[in-house]
């Protein structure tokens, strides 16, 4: 795994924005939508919502959708956890 060359706040906003404007619309076209959660060392915490909740695609969604776009856009080593409802204050035990 390469080093990724940008910091927590550097890639704050490029990520938000790839969410916002690339990936949330084509999960609102099934009721789904997510949400960022939080930067911290490199790995952006996610949460897939409304439709994505308990969606059989939902693992597919966010390997073949969701980081396959950050990385294609930011950097090919960034790592993308999703977050389960209930788990969003312990983001530190989740791996990705």
């Amino acid at each position: 795994m390469g080093k990724i060359p940008f910091t927590d706040d550097e890639l704050r906003e490029p990520i938000a924005d790839i969410i916002d404007k690339k990936i949330s619309p084509m999960l609102a076209k099934d009721g789904g939508a997510m949400k960022l959660l939080d930067i911290i060392d490199q790995k952006v915490y996610v949460q897939l919502q409304g439709a994505c909740i308990g969606c059989a695609s939902s693992s597919a969604t966010l390997e073949f959708i969701v980081k396959k776009e950050i990385r294609a856009m930011i950097h090919p080593d960034i790592v993308v956890i999703n977050v389960p409802v209930g788990m969003e204050n312990k983001l530190g035990q989740l791996d990705g």
